[in-house]
């Protein structure tokens, strides 16, 4: 169970798991469950509480991750408040925020930053973070993915996150890089 209501996320699971002979399930699949408010001050707290929270009501296998973009020349903002930056909800009301409030700004470095929790019953709970490394640019570069690819160049591709075919954003990205870790801490210790 990968405990999401994002769209986006729910697509690259099932893209980044399905090919391991995984069947996705997220919250879209269980109604009755309540939204999640996600209250903590970091990606590992906010994964933790979805997690959590979901595991209980389940008694399931629970997936959960918090991700979000990291900008230097705003002292790490959005961050947790990624999803919900512009107040909207909505991915390119997200962008033209971040893009007003880097104008004039000369340092562009950023990060995705994917913390991942999976847990078990009855097991300890474990975590994973990935992250990619890049830039902002000055205006969207329509494509591929959600949220704020269309303004990150990933330096590992040398490309923008939006112009990256699938495979190859998988491989690389933050959420791809943090469920690596886990599918192998998986395979080596079940």
């Amino acid at each position: 169970m990968i405990a999401t209501k994002n769209k986006g996320k729910e697509k690259e699971y099932r893209e980044l798991l399905a090919p391991l002979g995984y069947e996705v399930r997220t919250l879209f699949d269980f109604p009755d469950i309540p939204d999640i408010e996600e209250t903590g001050q970091t990606f590992l707290e906010n994964a933790m509480i979805k997690a959590k929270q979901v595991a209980k009501i389940c008694q399931i296998p629970v997936l959960a991750d918090d991700s979000g973009l990291e900008v230097e020349a705003l002292n790490n903002r959005p961050g947790v408040y990624s999803r919900r930056y512009a107040g909207t909800g909505n991915d390119l009301d997200n962008n033209q925020k971040l893009l007003k409030e880097m104008e004039g700004k000369t340092n562009r470095k950023a990060r995705f930053v994917c913390q991942i929790v999976y847990m078990e019953p009855d097991k300890p709970i474990r975590s994973y973070e990935g992250v990619a490394e890049g830039t902002l640019a000055y205006e969207l570069h329509p494509g591929n993915g959600f949220g704020y690819d269309p303004l990150f160049y990933v330096f590992e591709a040398g490309k923008y996150m939006s112009q990256l075919a699938t495979e190859e954003k998988n491989k690389i990205s933050h959420r791809g890089k943090a469920l690596a870790k886990l599918v192998k801490d998986l395979a080596d210790n079940d």
